[in-house]
């Protein structure tokens, strides 16, 4: 059993009581049966948001980032209408049109219970107020939860600010003369939801060099209640061998990306696979080929050694004419066998409104059409994509993880292939240095 400190929360979450409105904006919408195509939608149009509702960070090596937020009654955080503009660049470059949390899965080892954290135990509705020395340097924005169960619905819950990340880059010339490097800087933007005795951390930083990176982080407690695993599924915590066994179980974590690439959502998805063979004769080496597979229709797809994915922009090109698009980077994952909708690792899906969470979704899509990711992957050809990613993490407990529990991460990456034409953060001094150079006498 899973104990929330919020008794109504507990209360309703135990009646099995879900918030029927999202946040405005977000409605679930019927859609048609599985076995007929879905109509392509008309693109989105660019969400409006005034100055409360706007993250605009120019980031002290140049890099501009710029995004609307809001808040969702189920999904939490959502950020949409995201760009990014390098030094160099005239314009911003579109990216996405919304990024948010696609759920979070947490299945106990001694399959007792399993719960979903967005869609089932009421993960908005645990926004959490953050201490101004929680976002040291930045802005803490109010946020209103919307449906709050709070006699307040305002919580000064957003923290926006800039984080230094180390080296971008480092590099000597032949001459030893003069060393190039520069120190990285980020924008983080999170918040921090409370589920029972767990604290999720959801971060999202932006790189001055294009890359997103998106987190969850599991802290808080281990739940008191839950010191019953005697049957090998748990770990020891407190004194002795005989201590109380702390339940072992799975944070399966998905994010859903929607990308409109120089803002159309038009883009398309390619896989690469690499294969090595052993030297052949008068070889000095093993040899590599890279094959390039267009994904054109829904995908369930599953990572592996030398296999990778990027979304490429179906509008725009960087200055040496080259399709602007970006690489989905895994993190860390243990994927987890145990649900059909957990057994992949990434989820290419044609867009539809009412595909919201990547289980128990409440929206009615239609007849037929399931409430997970994986029915929605039917053999649709893709022409506007939306991602999904699924990173897992099964949480053994330690002795450590009292009191309070250190945070365990875990996320992925988006980094930008060929949006700009060099590395953004090139210096000025070393800007004709591009393609096949030669040195300079």
């Amino acid at each position: 059993m899973r104990v929330n400190r919020h008794s109504k929360v507990r209360t309703l979450a135990a009646a099995g009581l879900t918030v029927a409105t999202l946040a405005a904006g977000v409605t679930a919408g019927a859609g048609p049966a599985t076995a007929q195509p879905k109509a392509a939608p008309a693109a989105p149009a660019a969400p409006y948001c005034g100055a409360a509702h706007r993250i605009e960070q120019k980031l002290s090596t140049g890099t501009t980032w710029r995004m609307c937020w809001r808040y969702d009654g189920k999904a939490g955080l959502v950020l949409e209408n995201i760009s990014y503009q390098p030094k160099g660049e005239p314009k911003p470059i579109k990216v996405l049109n919304s990024a948010r949390l696609g759920q979070i899965h947490v299945p106990y080892d001694d399959g007792n219970v399993e719960y979903d954290d967005l869609t089932g135990f009421d993960f908005a509705q645990g926004l959490m107020n953050l201490a101004p020395g929680e976002c040291p340097g930045g802005t803490i924005k109010t946020i209103k939860v919307p449906d709050s169960w709070n006699e307040d619905p305002n919580v000064k819950g957003l923290c926006t600010t800039t984080r230094s990340r180390g080296h971008a880059y480092r590099m000597q010339g032949d001459t030893a003369n003069k060393v190039y490097q520069a120190q990285g800087k980020d924008l983080l933007v999170y918040t921090v939801n409370q589920v029972g005795w767990y604290e999720y951390m959801t971060e999202w930083r932006f790189q001055d060099d294009g890359t997103i990176t998106m987190n969850v982080g599991a802290t808080g407690s281990l739940s008191w209640d839950d010191y019953d695993a005697g049957d090998g599924r748990g770990w020891p915590i407190g004194k002795g061998a005989s201590a109380a066994k702390a339940t072992s179980h799975s944070h399966n974590a998905f994010w859903r990306l929607d990308f409109a690439l120089d803002g159309s959502t038009a883009d398309k998805i390619e896989q690469y696979d690499s294969t090595v063979t052993a030297p052949a004769t008068g070889q000095r080496a093993p040899s590599t080929r890279t094959t390039r597979t267009k994904v054109t229709k829904e995908l369930a797809g599953d990572s592996k050694n030398y296999r990778w994915w990027r979304v490429v922009s179906g509008a725009g090109k960087n200055k040496d004419g080259h399709p602007r698009s970006y690489e989905i980077v895994p993190g860390p994952t243990t994927k987890y066998p145990g649900r059909s909708y957990t057994k992949h690792d990434v989820y290419f899906t044609e867009y539809n409104k009412c595909e919201l969470f990547a289980s128990h979704n409440p929206g009615d899509c239609g007849a037929g059409a399931g409430n997970s990711v994986d029915k929605w992957v039917n053999g649709q050809s893709l022409k506007h994509p939306v991602v999904w990613t699924n990173i897992g993490f099964h949480h053994i407990a330690r002795d450590e993880d009292q009191q309070p529990m250190p945070v365990h991460w875990q996320g992925f990456s988006i980094a930008p292939r060929d949006v700009t034409a060099m590395n953004p953060l090139t210096p000025a001094e070393l800007g004709w240095q591009n393609g096949h150079w030669q040195p300079r006498g």
